[in-house]
């Protein structure tokens, strides 16, 4: 309601996963008093839904994608279709800055917006502006959407990062430019975070699988690191059970070279984002790096292990996975 949207039809729509904490009769007091503002259900209470159900009743050319969760500029809606005029891209975004408030969750972001965290993923950079992979929440044409497919609503995360994948596949552009700006608030806790990146990983192994591919060789390292840890551990085992202590000398020689590069890596990049943002953070952001790492690894290895995509029957094991997924 605070866009500058001066000369433009705008209409917004706002998928509502039926909530029960009061926020449909906030959401119903806005309908009454704004006009071009509408409630719509989202009865599966998934964001792929909830995201498609707004696309389809949509009558305007362009669709801009706008989480809660995120505080935007006033010119946010504007820059967009300026950008999408200026490089004809069909889908435009800008970089994921954030806010936070309290010492662990300023960790949480500082560390969002490290290359150690983020792979060299160019919407953690703020100030990149050319080509991207993906970007934050995106604006696009209608008729984009309709040629290339909406979200795909099995996916519970990652479902931007697929479609992204699908429009650059189909030979289509990706822009991110600074001026488009908005604020993201991570996780305030470490618990929180390690759930978030555990199901960020999951879901990115279930996009890999359907494309056959990972859209960066970064989606693949922290799985790849964790496996390569448990296999050195499990040799470390099975040699000492084998009584072979040339093996297990090697084996655990390996594993203590992993851990430890892993480690040095870590504090350098700590060090960095402690110069930058304060250094009574650099204790403090070596877990948070491990939270990042370990859950989204974590994640990534257990959706290999089963099939998210081809869920077909019920089963204890959804079940399980259902809770810790979603």
């Amino acid at each position: 309601m605070h866009q500058d949207v001066a000369g433009m039809n705008v209409e917004i729509l706002i998928a509502d996963g039926m909530s029960d904490d009061g926020t449909r009769e906030v959401l119903e007091e806005f309908e009454r008093n704004c006009p071009g503002l509408r409630m719509i259900d989202n009865t599966q209470r998934i964001v792929s839904t909830g995201l498609n159900s707004a696309i389809r009743e949509a009558r305007g050319e362009v669709i801009v994608r706008m989480d809660a969760h995120t505080e935007y500029a006033p010119n946010y809606i504007r820059t967009c279709l300026q950008v999408m005029k200026e490089t004809d891209a069909d889908n435009v975004g800008g970089p994921a800055l954030t806010r936070a408030e309290g010492y662990v969750a300023q960790a949480i972001a500082f560390a969002f917006h490290s290359k150690f965290v983020s792979g060299g993923a160019r919407f953690h950079n703020v100030t990149y502006e050319g080509y991207a992979d993906t970007v934050a929440y995106g604006c696009w044409r209608k008729s984009t959407l309709l040629r290339v497919g909406l979200f795909v609503e099995r996916l519970y995360r990652s479902q931007d990062d697929e479609l992204n994948l699908r429009i650059v596949s189909s030979g289509g552009k990706i822009w991110q430019s600074p001026r488009i700006t908005s604020w993201y608030w991570p996780r305030a806790t470490l618990a929180a975070l390690f759930r978030q990146y555990f199901q960020y990983g999951f879901w990115k192994a279930a996009v890999i699988r359907k494309h056959r591919k990972p859209a960066s060789w970064r989606n693949l390292v922290p799985g790849a690191s964790i496996l390569i840890g448990v296999v050195l551990l499990l040799g470390v085992l099975g040699a000492a059970l084998s009584g072979s202590s040339r093996w297990e000398s090697d084996f655990m020689v390996d594993w203590i070279a992993l851990a430890g590069l892993y480690f040095a890596v870590s504090l350098g990049a700590a060090f960095l984002a402690a110069r930058r943002n304060g250094w009574r953070f650099l204790l403090v952001l070596p877990v948070v790096f491990g939270t990042y790492h370990l859950s989204y690894g974590l994640g990534f290895l257990l959706a290999l292990a089963y099939q998210p995509i081809a869920w077909d029957r019920p089963s204890y094991m959804r079940k399980i996975l259902t809770a810790i997924t979603r």
